[in-house]
């Protein structure tokens, strides 16, 4: 095995020098990465959630998805408003200005890196845009889901067939991350009357998403990219907290048992999970306090998250966006406290939960959703206004402000 000193410091423009103290003890590397490349998938990995606060932007919505959203801004929920129609050219020219409105406005103090759709990196050549304002631009990965053969509710991700050319090619255009995302269905341990397999997920399901996130990241790593992987647990279902817990302990430990099995530098990646949460048709859900969000939540990270791993980055999943940043804030508040007591205290034993990676977020509609109202309207200043705002209070949260 090679070894080398990693150094956290960035190796061109498009890596901003992380705070973090730089690592003094030697580490191992396989024979398929460079001490060079190494060094650079780790510094980008710091980057991208230091200083402390700084989180990730998600605008990899593939056009159609895009669309939707505009559109459901401008009718402000009301179906039977008359929304102006536009032609195909005038589509993609209002979602390239989309971008770009938010995109020269952004702030490294805030946001680290944006995902980005192969759209918006290849044909609107957006990356130099980001680069420039000391913003790391990242790769959607993933192109679909297709149903799991044993399993039809189940989703399987599809994009691995020429995965490593795509990606080579989004490190040429700027991108020095990328995201793949996996969604697993979760379901109660009781069996459902409607679900015909019994309760989700499925073996089959938990070891072809594990699967395709370690096969994505060893891939990005090759292609020089920073992975992010990303077990988007549904909670749409009938599970309780605790089944939503386990569930999460086990997709998570299968993914890095399978990134280990391929190779993969943890020091170089970062996980986007979900928040586990009991399921809208669970009659505990409006009784759940956001307390117990986050102590099961630090729970599942402590049993599964290795302590290599750079950083976590949230998604909000749907929740409505006051609800992921007052979890995202209690979530650093709880770590904050148990580092002060920790410290104050002369026992040998700390919490393990003062032991995880930064916590932060890499949220789209949780950043996005007034911006996107005032901007159908018109009003793009108003628009990087409220964008600017919402960020700010997203870095707060993970500061524990």
């Amino acid at each position: 095995m090679t070894t080398y000193n990693p150094i956290d410091s960035a190796s061109n423009a498009n890596n901003p020098q992380p705070t973090r103290p730089s690592i003094s003890s030697q580490s191992f590397l396989y024979p398929h990465h460079s001490p060079e490349i190494a060094t650079q998938l780790i510094s980008t990995a710091n980057s991208l959630v230091h200083p402390r606060g700084r989180g990730i932007y998600a605008t990899d919505e593939t056009p159609e998805a895009i669309e939707t959203r505009l559109v459901a801004a401008a009718n402000g929920g009301d179906d039977g408003k008359d929304v102006k129609t536009f032609s195909e050219e005038e589509k993609r020219e209002r979602r390239k200005r989309w971008r770009e409105c938010l995109y020269e406005s952004l702030t490294p103090e805030h946001i680290s890196g944006v995902i980005i759709f192969s759209e918006t990196l290849h044909e609107f050549n957006l990356a130099p845009t980001l680069q420039a304002r000391g913003i790391i631009p990242g790769i959607r990965a993933d192109t679909d889901s297709q149903p799991l053969p044993c399993s039809p509710l189940e989703p399987a991700t599809q994009g691995l067939d020429d995965l490593l050319p795509r990606l080579r090619h989004a490190y040429a255009a700027g991108a020095r991350f990328a995201k793949w995302h996996a969604p697993i269905l979760c379901t109660s341990t009781s069996t459902n009357s409607n679900n015909t397999t019994g309760p989700l997920p499925t073996q089959s399901a938990l070891e072809t998403q594990s699967e395709s996130l370690a096969h994505f990241a060893s891939i990005a790593q090759q292609a020089g990219l920073v992975p992010i992987v990303e077990p988007d647990v549904d909670f749409s279902g009938d599970a309780d907290l605790a089944r939503s817990v386990e569930v999460h302990v086990r997709v998570i430990s299968m993914i890095y048992a399978r990134c280990a099995a391929y190779g993969v530098l943890i020091e170089g990646t970062l996980i986007k999970p979900s928040f586990p949460q009991p399921g809208l048709k669970h009659p505990s859900r409006s009784t759940t306090s956001a307390d117990d969000i986050v102590s099961a939540t630090l729970a599942v990270l402590a049993r599964s998250v290795p302590v290599g791993v750079a950083g976590v980055v949230f998604l909000s999943g749907g929740l409505p966006d006051s609800t992921a940043l007052d979890y995202l804030f209690l979530i650093n508040s709880r770590v904050s406290s148990l580092a002060a007591e920790g410290s104050a205290s002369t026992a040998l034993s700390s919490s393990p939960y003062t032991r995880l990676p930064p916590l932060s977020f890499s949220f789209g509609r949780g950043l996005q959703g007034d911006a996107t109202k005032r901007w159908v309207e018109g009003d793009e200043e108003g628009a990087k206004r409220a964008f600017a705002e919402r960020a700010r209070a997203c870095w707060a949260a993970v500061c524990g402000k």
